[in-house]
């Protein structure tokens, strides 16, 4: 197998503070010998943990990258023992047109691990984070929002894992980023995941879905700010005490926490973000959108629990998901 194309203008183990980027060599029409260039900040101070931050996994989610870029620019070399690299936009051509996945192959990173270092733009940024940055991280935080297409709750989330010991460590730094709510999450697409290859080296990875709607607001990039810092701190990265807040604790317990349009329309939300409902509740109509004169079609909780995800846009498309629930945990 060749080696990776990217090269970072900086170096990524020298003490010191340092701001750069990943170039990623990309010959295309408007550029013969052009190049993809990937924002990195490094902020290495003695040993220590090593924290991989990321943001724009998906390239339509803000408030990741707009808490780490605030971060590249005050965090200090003498606040930290360690070492922090701070990449604020994972997936850098798909933020840059506003897109969940890459205008340049259609490519979504969060499905393209491990990556091929011959393969497609995402391919080869996926393998480089396999293999060259992931094996470098102790401590990983990506931080995800709802995009374009969906609206969340503020949650931190951590997976079940069959490694008991791993999954304490990803719980715990979930707990320490203290965000509203705190997730033990289920994931219904896990292969080809970011999270999934974390998690497979035994790292300790903490995700995060802090609203959506393709924007962000005052709350929840404040939760992402004060949450990074917290993520820290925890690994004994970041010089402080935990600021922390009371956080609802969430689980998913099966495939019933999620419901998907059986048909197109217009959706009509019933049930606020947040608020509890009962298994068989009306949570969404469906209105068609071809005719009038006819009855929406109704969708119902197939369970207790807290709706935590919505659909955003008003139109649905057959199989989008319209709403996830979770539970209490007491």
């Amino acid at each position: 197998m060749p080696a990776n194309p990217i090269s970072p203008t900086i170096p990524l183990g020298a003490a010191g503070k340092h701001h750069g980027h990943l170039v990623l060599p990309h010959s295309r029409d408007e550029s013969a010998w052009g190049s993809i260039r990937v924002p990195i900040t490094v902020i290495s101070n003695g040993p220590g943990q090593t924290a991989l931050l990321t943001g724009a996994n998906h390239g339509d989610e803000y408030e990741g990258p707009l808490a780490l870029v605030e971060l590249a620019n005050t965090l200090n070399i003498e606040d930290i023992t360690g070492r922090v690299i701070i990449i604020p936009y994972m997936n850098f051509p798909a933020f840059r047109v506003a897109r969940r996945t890459s205008p340049i192959d259609g490519g979504n990173l969060n499905r393209a691990f491990p990556g091929r270092p011959d393969g497609t733009i995402t391919e080869k940024i996926a393998d480089y984070f396999q293999n060259t940055l992931l094996p470098m991280a102790d401590v990983i935080l990506d931080f995800h929002s709802g995009g374009k297409t969906l609206d969340f709750i503020p949650y931190a989330a951590s997976h079940i894992l069959e490694d008991k010991e791993q999954e304490s460590r990803c719980r715990a730094a979930r707990d320490a980023f203290n965000a509203p709510y705190s997730l033990d999450m289920l994931e219904i697409d896990a292969v080809g995941m970011y999270d999934t290859a974390a998690e497979s080296l035994g790292k300790t990875f903490v995700t995060t879905e802090l609203g959506g709607g393709g924007t962000n607001t005052p709350e929840t990039v404040n939760v992402a700010r004060k949450g990074v810092r917290n993520f820290l701190i925890h690994a004994g990265i970041l010089a402080g005490k935990l600021d922390l807040a009371p956080s609802v604790t969430l689980s998913q317990p099966g495939e019933d926490c999620f419901h998907f349009s059986p048909v197109a329309g217009m959706i009509e939300t019933i049930v606020p973000l947040g608020d509890k409902v009962g298994k068989s509740d009306l949570i969404a109509r469906i209105w068609s959108v071809d005719n009038t004169g006819e009855p929406p079609v109704e969708i119902n909780a197939k369970m207790d629990g807290i709706l935590v995800t919505r659909h955003h846009p008003g139109l649905v498309q057959t199989g989008d998901c319209l709403a996830v629930l979770a539970v209490t945990q007491t």
